[in-house]
């Protein structure tokens, strides 16, 4: 009785519904006569369809069964149209969401795409200054190495600044590595700063001997406790009370680099590599001296 429930007795019978009980007969007698055992001796399913043929002529003929089977079958029906209804609603939310996901990552790509083209151009600023830097650098070397110019020009100028400060100062006597770098800023461009904590001192690397010098003349640092500067390295031959003339020496940012200069992405690549790198190692360089040095 179990899978007899689970099939559509009025299709199997090729009736409708609303069929009665001489239609119902009728239909069975055709559709028996059609599938009988003993006239499809080579069909191992005609037995089956042939008792299925008859439990649907039972039910149907008897009023109480046929309305029970009746209820069981449009409860039937009714959920079959329930799951396609909602299968239909669920297929258009899957189809609005993947579209809202859709235009969110596009926008997503858009907008990203967007800000990493504005990065890569800034980049290529900051190269191309970084560039125009290093072959000045390069010029002024050669320019040195030309005039028979001894080895000190070849080392990156260093102050060594110290200030009066006592271990239990916790504020350091006033100084510490922002305010320095504020101070020292205003003379040209600070590759490398590194300050103690405690014992009142730092040391400092220029890009340029000049702007060093601009700096061990002019910088007293605070009224209420000055700072005492001196050379380590790369001092300038030039007496040190002279006013040189530099493009070095002036204050502010540095010239923009010409818009003739090319810079190539391998140009750039390089470049970035060895500045970290360069930079990095004077870190550590001078913090090694300021370790020694404590």
């Amino acid at each position: 009785m179990e899978d007899l429930m689970k099939i559509d007795l009025y299709e199997l019978l090729n009736i409708s519904i609303k069929a009665e009980e001489k239609e119902i007969k009728k239909a069975y007698r055709k559709k028996a006569l059609s599938c009988h055992p003993d006239k499809n001796p080579d069909n191992p399913k005609a037995a089956e369809l042939f008792q299925q043929l008859s439990r649907a002529l039972e039910v149907l003929t008897d009023k109480a069964a046929r309305a029970a089977y009746d209820k069981v079958l449009n409860a039937r029906k009714a959920a079959q149209i329930r799951h396609r209804e909602l299968d239909s609603k669920r297929k258009k939310l899957k189809e609005d969401l993947e579209a809202r996901e859709k235009a969110a990552q596009e926008y997503d790509e858009k907008h990203s795409a967007a800000n990493l083209q504005k990065e890569i151009e800034r980049l290529r600023q900051e190269g191309s200054k970084l560039l125009e830097e290093e072959k000045e650098r390069l010029h002024q070397e050669i320019l040195k190495e030309k005039s028979g110019g001894n080895s000190s020009h070849n080392v990156m100028p260093r102050l060594k600044v110290k200030w009066k400060s006592h271990k239990s100062d916790e504020t350091n006597g006033g100084y510490n590595q922002e305010n320095l770098g504020k101070l020292f800023a205003k003379y040209g461009k600070v590759l490398c700063l590194v300050s103690s904590k405690k014992s009142g001192s730092a040391i400092l690397e220029f890009s340029s001997p000049a702007a060093a010098q601009h700096a061990f003349e002019t910088e007293k640092g605070y009224s209420k406790n000055p700072l005492t500067l001196s050379w380590i390295c790369g001092q300038p031959e030039y007496p040190s009370n002279s006013r040189f003339t530099s493009p070095h020496n002036v204050k502010g940012p540095a010239p923009e680099p010409s818009k003739d200069s090319a810079l190539t992405s391998r140009d750039y690549e390089s470049l970035v590599l060895m500045k970290l790198r360069q930079a990095e190692e004077r870190k550590k360089l001078i913090e090694q001296m300021m370790e020694e040095e404590d």
